[in-house]
């Protein structure tokens, strides 16, 4: 157990900059409250003590304002920054070395029975605000960016982006940290790319019109 909480530390201090010690990381980091409470309220819920579970899992939330259902399965150096917002849902399963961010919501997409929460591989980044939605597997080393909405299984080694999203390029599963900064836009590259061909289209015309023009002198 101990070992885990000095896993979950420096977690903390290897992916925030902010974080300038131990004793920083454990006094103003909801996220890191927030998942060792989780520990505790899976552990009343594997033991069926489902309603004292929810009923402490409420109260994380009001001090945090992280939610994680008790019944969510988390591996090991899991890690949310900030936190707010963030809503796991009760079958969301969670591999190691996860990094979510506010607003992230691991959700159901109906009133389904059994298993309808995604599924996260292990070193997945979520990005601010993102989505993901339903019986899904997100693959390993993948990352979401921001504001996406992910409904369909993703494939290992992957960035996704967009709404719905879509995978956009393969990554290194030795690569960096999500920079949203430097995600692909797969919007404005069709824009782009639909611009250039209007543009070619016109290209083609201004030629065609100038070879049926008649002679000058005639």
């Amino acid at each position: 157990m101990l070992s885990r909480v000095r896993d979950d530390v420096a977690a903390v201090r290897e992916r925030d900059p902010a974080c300038t010690s131990t004793w920083s990381a454990l006094t103003n980091y909801p996220g890191l409250w927030a998942i060792w409470w989780h520990r505790l309220t899976h552990a009343m819920h594997r033991a069926h003590l489902v309603w004292l579970a929810r009923f402490t899992s409420q109260i994380v939330r009001w001090w945090t304002g992280i939610e994680i259902h008790p019944g969510a399965t988390i591996g090991d150096r899991f890690f949310i920054d900030h936190g707010m917002g963030v809503v796991i849902g009760e079958t969301a399963e969670i591999g190691d070395d996860c990094l979510l961010y506010q607003g992230v919501t691991l959700g159901g997409t109906g009133k389904e029975k059994g298993k309808r929460h995604p599924s996260l591989g292990n070193s997945v980044v979520v990005g601010t605000g993102a989505k993901v939605l339903g019986n899904i597997r997100i693959g390993d080393n993948v990352k979401i960016g921001a504001g996406s909405v992910v409904i369909h299984s993703v494939p290992d080694n992957s960035t996704v982006v967009g709404i719905p999203g879509r995978v956009v390029r393969s990554v290194d599963p030795s690569g960096e940290i999500l920079e949203h900064g430097k995600l692909p836009d797969p919007e404005g590259q069709a824009i782009e790319e639909l611009a250039q061909k209007v543009a070619s289209l016109e290209e083609s015309v201004r030629q065609l019109l100038a070879e049926r023009r008649p002679p000058a002198d005639s």
